[in-house]
């Protein structure tokens, strides 16, 4: 991986923690959970490291942002407020307010359903928003406390990892109900999770014993597990270049390798920043964005692009 450079965030206070980055096209949107802000980063192409950014002001607890096709519409979790906000993702104005349980934290929208799916992790529950109405239509009860969602684009189903009793759950969206969950030993703590659909396989990246296990979406059984770098807690797939990238807050970027669908190798090990614990990746451009927290400094964006 070659390194780019940073792209400097506005500082919000002496310590500031960055929770969840969402891409689309050329914006990268970055949740300041300590400050509250919304970030959001026009992003250079010919310039790797370069951005024009703007923020959106807030409260504490900010941690993932979804968007919707049409670009009227985007929505953040605030756990701190118990609130999922509304906003227009251009010019970052605050659109309205939807309140929902404790502890809301990831966050995506579903397009099949046209839902927005929130998880609630000490509630032990999912929240499900229609966008239009930008209203709660329903919850979900969940058997753990949930972290990062992801969606089976073959299937339709959304699957989401269970932190405190280490297995995940597929959730039917159109029935409003969960239909299957299944252990992911010898993960402890699943956290980040990506799913390759064509291939039938989800990554889960486990926080208690820094591994990053493979889970078969047909069989429903864990087929592999690979150590990686500490305390991770957000895992992407570069689906064109079969590589799979995982960041956690001990500081390291893992780069594996998906030879096959049951062949996986560790390919690099980047050391980047202590806090250093979520990602994106570009599927056009394949740069790696990863965001950096900060102590009396201005929080970052480290920007990485593969070596092939």
């Amino acid at each position: 991986m070659k390194f780019e450079g940073y792209i400097e965030l506005p500082r919000g206070g002496r310590l500031n923690i960055l929770d969840y980055l969402t891409l689309r096209d050329r914006t990268l949107f970055v949740a300041g959970e300590s400050s509250g802000a919304v970030f959001k980063v026009d992003l250079d192409p010919s310039h790797p490291a370069t951005g024009t950014v703007s923020e959106m002001p807030g409260g504490g607890g900010t941690h993932g942002v979804a968007l919707l096709p049409e670009p009227n519409a985007a929505f953040v979790t605030r756990s701190e407020e118990n609130t999922v906000d509304v906003f227009d993702p251009k010019s970052l104005q605050q659109l309205g307010r939807i309140p929902v349980a404790e502890d809301a934290d990831a966050i995506l929208y579903d397009a099949p359903t046209n839902l927005i799916y929130v998880a609630h992790g000490d509630a032990k529950l999912a929240t499900l928003i229609d966008p239009d109405k930008r209203a709660t239509v329903g919850t979900i009860s969940l058997a753990g406390k949930p972290e990062f969602p992801a969606l089976d684009l073959k299937t339709g189903l959304l699957y989401q990892n269970l932190e405190d009793i280490s297995s995940v759950a597929a959730i039917d969206l159109g029935k409003r109900s969960v239909v299957g969950q299944w252990p992911l030993a010898p993960c402890e703590g699943p956290t980040g999770m990506a799913i390759d659909s064509e291939q039938r396989r989800l990554f889960a990246v486990c926080s208690g014993n820094a591994m990053l296990v493979v889970l078969d979406l047909d069989t429903h059984r864990v087929i592999t597990s690979l150590k990686i770098g500490g305390g991770p807690d957000s895992v992407a797939l570069d689906q064109a270049l079969h590589r799979i990238y995982s960041a956690g807050k001990a500081g390291q970027l893992t780069v594996i390798e998906q030879d096959g669908p049951d062949s996986y190798r560790v390919v690099d090990e980047i050391h980047t920043h202590y806090g250093a614990h979520t990602l994106a990746v570009d599927p056009v451009s394949h740069r790696v964005y990863v965001g950096y927290a900060s102590l009396f400094a201005r929080p970052r964006i480290a920007v990485f692009t593969p070596t092939l």
